[in-house]
C-alpha cells in the first residue's frame, strides 16, 4: 500500500500562486507515475498534470498548461504543484494520487490508473 498526503490548500485571490505538496509513503517503490487531479463541487474529477518518477517526464491538461507545474523530489517522496495566474474556475479539492504502471501522455489523465489517492485539499480562489 502507499499513503499519499497532501499539504494544506488555502485561499487565494485571483492571479496568485500556491504550492501545493503530497508526501509517499508505504510501498512506494511500486509507484512508477504520480498525479494530481481536481474536482470542482457538481463536476467530474478530472486530471491536472502528472510526473513520472524515474526521469521526471511530466504532462499537463491543457487549461493548466503554462500556469501549474509539477515537480518531484525522490529523496523527500514528495510531489509538488506549482500554480501561478489562478483562476477562479481552478477552485477545487485537489488530490494527489500515485500509479504502479507506467504512462505516457494523454494516457497518464485516467483516473482508473491510479492504484491511490490522497484526501485531496481544498483551493479556493477569489476573484
Amino acid at each position: 500500500q502507499v499513503q499519499l498526503v497532501e499539504s494544506r490548500g488555502g485561499l487565494v485571490q485571483a492571479g496568485g500562486s500556491l504550492r501545493l505538496s503530497c508526501v509517499a509513503s508505504g510501498r512506494t517503490f511500486s509507484s512508477t507515475v504520480m498525479g494530481w487531479f481536481r474536482q470542482a463541487p457538481g463536476k467530474e474529477r478530472e486530471f491536472v498534470a502528472a510526473i513520472t518518477w524515474n526521469r521526471g517526464y511530466s504532462y499537463y491538461a491543457d487549461s493548466v498548461k503554462d500556469r501549474f507545474t509539477i515537480s518531484r523530489d525522490n529523496a523527500k517522496n514528495t510531489v509538488y504543484l506549482q500554480m501561478n495566474s489562478l483562476k477562479s474556475e481552478d477552485t477545487a479539492v485537489y488530490l494527489c494520487a500515485a500509479r504502479d504502471t507506467y504512462c505516457v501522455g494523454y494516457g497518464c489523465g485516467g483516473l482508473s490508473g491510479y492504484d491511490y489517492w490522497g484526501q485531496g485539499t481544498q483551493v479556493t480562489v477569489s476573484s
